[in-house]
């Protein structure tokens, strides 16, 4: 049965360090849903999984697990599961004793424990897989058979610890299928931990954002990419836009010119931030301008894959970035209009101090 899972103002710190892990993060986690934790190598990602399973102890604060704060259960008791990057199997039993051993610890037979086990490794695509030695698996293999033995131990919550980084694409697809199947036949409260976030836009409810052991903001996939709470979480998202001006009666003023923004956004400095994948863009002549739009210049096209990246240049060196569907007949230097539909447009507040991190860094998703 699925667990309602709730961190409370949770802060680690490791031993003499004077930089916690974890800085007061309060994350709540509905019974069978699936939340993606997102941030980059050394954000704490890890460490909340791990307090949450009670392999570490928090410094401050509190996890309940369906009403009751779990701070003083021991691990194997809390009724979690957890797979971590590295399968981690018994490399002397079998595939189906592999799955089966959290059944044979807990006092079952071996004809009762394997039968349970049986159930799991279909459930996992591996049904004639059973007596085989977990030596002769392929990693993908391996990964499958570390969520089913963790699935036969009926956790109320699973953990995953980026699982799946180390396959390569197809293989996490598959992956990623297999923990939608789990989901619908089992219904487990699952969090996952990873720092890709098309894996996780694939396979979560809501996303968790996490930097500097902070959690900047937790929310459905679509408002992350198209309403984030700051520049920080925007390029956490892979955003690539951020043009800085001022709001003034639902308008955003700037070297692009006057975009509506929503309603409740309060006026002053800020900035507009619109994915690369929303904006629509038009070549356009001299002469016939569309009525509608901004108008630049291609200062730069750039592919990845079947998939296109162009870069518009405006006055006073404002660069915008989108997306360009396959065949589009824009091409370096070539004039062209921008529409940035309203729904796609948000603005987040100008940060205070340094930003880390560059906008876009790293291919567009």
């Amino acid at each position: 049965m699925s667990r309602t899972v709730s961190l409370h103002e949770v802060s680690k710190t490791f031993g003499a360090s004077q930089h916690p892990a974890l800085t007061g993060v309060s994350l709540e986690v509905p019974a069978g849903s699936c939340t993606a934790i997102l941030g980059p190598s050394g954000s704490g990602k890890s460490t909340i999984l791990r307090v949450i399973a009670g392999l570490e102890r928090v410094s401050a604060g509190k996890v309940v697990v369906d009403g009751t704060d779990v701070g003083g259960i021991a691990a194997e008791k809390r009724g979690i599961g957890m797979v971590f990057q590295r399968p981690l199997l018994f490399p002397h039993l079998s595939v189906l004793d592999n799955i089966a051993f959290s059944q044979r610890v807990g006092g079952a037979s071996r004809v009762a424990s394997r039968r349970h086990a049986q159930h799991y490794l279909d459930l996992v695509q591996l049904g004639g897989f059973g007596a085989r030695s977990v030596q002769a698996l392929s990693g993908g293999q391996e990964q499958r058979v570390a969520i089913a033995r963790a699935l036969a131990a009926a956790p109320g919550v699973l953990l995953l610890d980026e699982p799946f980084s180390a396959l390569d694409p197809a293989l996490r697809d598959d992956m990623h299928e297999l923990l939608d199947d789990i989901r619908r036949a089992e219904a487990p409260t699952i969090i996952l931990v990873t720092h890709d976030r098309d894996e996780a836009s694939a396979v979560a409810d809501n996303i968790a954002v996490i930097d500097g052991g902070e959690l900047l903001q937790h929310d459905t996939v679509d408002h992350l990419y198209n309403r984030p709470a700051s520049i920080r979480v925007s390029r956490l998202m892979g955003g690539l836009n951020e043009i800085e001006g001022t709001v003034q009666a639902g308008m955003h003023v700037s070297p692009l010119g006057r975009v509506p923004v929503p309603a409740n956004t309060p006026d002053g400095p800020g900035i507009l931030v619109i994915r690369h994948e929303a904006i629509e863009v038009s070549p356009c002549t001299e002469a016939a301008a569309p009525p509608s739009g901004v108008i630049g210049h291609v200062s730069r096209v750039r592919r990845f894959g079947p998939r296109r990246m162009v870069s518009v240049a405006f006055r006073g060196g404002l660069l915008l970035h989108a997306a360009l569907p396959p065949g589009d007949a824009v091409r370096d230097g070539c004039r062209v209009s921008l529409t940035l539909p309203p729904q796609a447009v948000s603005v987040v507040a100008v940060p205070i101090g340094p930003v880390f991190g560059e906008p876009g860094s790293g291919a567009p998703r």
